[in-house]
């Protein structure tokens, strides 16, 4: 538990410091001693939306309301990853 804590504080270090894929590869690896623990899951959904990783935020969002549905930042963010994927496809219609 005390490796999760440290990467999880690491994680959030480089996210204060705009270092989102570095940020996003912290959170994972806490994904790897516990899936069930919700921040990280938001956290790194919060990395992929800055990096525009759209569906890889979407997917750890839908993964954070399976285990809590009511999960603010969850729903928020997977609204703006929506959102992205969203323009991401009417940009791609106009090519």
């Amino acid at each position: 538990m005390e490796k999760f804590k440290r990467l999880k504080d690491e994680g959030n270090d480089f996210v204060k410091v705009g270092e989102y894929e570095e940020a996003a590869n912290k959170y994972s690896e806490c994904m790897k001693l516990n899936t069930e623990e919700c921040t990280v899951y938001t956290n790194r959904a919060l990395c992929y939306l800055k990096l525009c990783k759209y569906e890889e935020a979407k997917q750890d969002c839908d993964h954070v309301l399976q285990i809590e549905d009511s999960n603010i930042k969850a729903f928020y963010r997977r609204a703006l990853a929506y959102k992205g994927l969203q323009v991401r496809k009417k940009n791609m219609a106009g090519i």
